[in-house]
């Protein structure tokens, strides 16, 4: 029995607000959320799911209402906490968090901790919806170290390439709790990317 994931990373959000997890999505953001649903017309979804944060969960908003579904939300999908202050210089940390899994601010997370999480969550989910296609509304960090799990030999030059890419939909197949298949789907150009098996 097949059972699909698509995790999507939110639409862009309004940076200018620094609270992680009260951050709305900008005015393109919710302009933006229209490719989901044009995406998923024709596409079955039993289920949907979001992390906590308001950005990931008014990303599925719009599909979860035009779906008549409810939103469930599960905090381990939420995104890397990266410390209780706001970043300068988030690139140089980001190549940091990369170069090293463990790595992490004194109040934040490492790369690792928010892996494990984020695979713990998803396992969960096979488990529990055997042979349904479920939809996850998730986030940039959190997703790529999902791939990292699948791939190791996904890096932070390969994060860089999908980083600004907002929203972007990571589809994964799976037989029980084997990955069959993994995908990107760039939904602005229509491209597909297979990311697993190569």
């Amino acid at each position: 029995m097949t059972t699909t994931l698509y995790f999507i990373r939110h639409c862009q959000p309004n940076y200018d607000n620094h609270d992680d997890f009260n951050r709305e999505l900008s005015e393109k953001g919710l302009q933006d959320r229209q490719f989901l649903l044009d995406f998923f017309v024709n596409k079955k979804v039993d289920m949907i799911f979001s992390s906590p944060y308001k950005r990931a969960y008014d990303t599925v908003k719009p599909l979860a209402k035009k779906l008549a579904l409810d939103i469930h939300t599960i905090s381990d999908f939420r995104e890397r906490k990266i410390d209780n202050v706001w970043i300068e210089n988030f690139t140089e940390f980001t190549k940091k968090q990369w170069a090293d899994f463990s790595y992490k601010l004194s109040d934040g997370e490492s790369l690792r901790e928010v892996q494990d999480r984020n695979i713990r969550a998803l396992r969960n989910l096979l488990v529990e919806q055997v042979d349904h296609s479920i939809l996850i509304g998730s986030h940039g960090t959190a997703i790529s170290t999902i791939i990292k799990y699948f791939d190791d030999s996904f890096d932070y030059d390969a994060f860089d390439k999908i980083k600004s890419l907002m929203p972007f939909i990571l589809e994964m197949t799976f037989e029980h709790l084997t990955c069959q298949s993994i995908s990107l789907h760039n939904i602005f150009t229509g491209d597909c990317h297979e990311i697993y098996p190569l």
